[in-house]
């Protein structure tokens, strides 16, 4: 399932930082039902190839799975085996995104520079993270959109929230990750449903606004 077809219906994918494995079930329906297809489970999670695997048995045909925080080919390796489709690091590191794009995953490395972005680009990345978007406000976003390919997925990572989505959006971001104003570890499955569904439906006001 590729990030391109999911970005078309919900550009929106889940950082789950922290998820814990006897967990991971559970908080990934509530996501996949409040609407996002996209599911990161980072590494720097509890036995995260753990969650992953029971992500990819339950939702794999439903959603696209993957690992956030990806920073070495053996970590791509294990979820080639597993059969997660998604490698999402924090940096460009061109030969990562080179060995996880020859193995046909979906591949989204954070960037920050459009030396980074072009490079991330030619070593084969499906689209881009820019990370972290606390540092990049919208007008940095346009200005990078204008000389990428308009086919690639910009995804904006970091202090995403409501009221700056439309900005964003509009600046030529495609969507965002959502960390910590949709999970974190502990928080009540309610809660966590109730914030999915506030974002979900934000993004959709974001974009009628366009």
């Amino acid at each position: 399932m590729a990030v391109v077809t999911l970005a078309k219906a919900l550009p929106l994918f889940a950082v789950l930082r922290g998820l814990e494995p006897e967990r991971a079930q559970a908080v990934a329906d509530t996501l996949v039902e409040a609407g996002f297809g996209i599911l990161e489970v980072t590494m720097n999670s509890p036995d995260p190839f753990a969650s992953i695997a029971s992500l990819v048995r339950s939702l794999g045909d439903r959603a696209l799975i993957g690992a956030g925080t990806v920073t070495r080919t053996e970590e791509v390796d294990e979820l080639e085996r597993l059969g997660a489709r998604l490698v999402v690091s924090p940096h460009c590191d061109p030969a990562l995104v080179g060995h996880a794009a020859a193995k046909g995953m979906t591949v989204l490395p954070g960037v920050f520079t459009p030396t980074e972005m072009m490079a991330a680009l030619k070593a084969g990345a499906t689209g881009i993270k820019i990370f972290p978007a606390e540092a990049m406000p919208p007008a940095g976003v346009r200005a990078v959109r204008a000389v990428l390919p308009p086919q690639v997925p910009i995804f904006v990572v970091g202090g995403i929230t409501a009221t700056n989505m439309a900005d964003y959006l509009q600046a030529g971001a495609t969507g965002f990750g959502m960390g910590g104003s949709l999970f974190r570890p502990g928080k009540p499955l309610d809660a966590i449903a109730s914030d999915a569904r506030a974002i979900v439906s934000a993004f959709h006001a974001a974009k009628a606004r366009q």
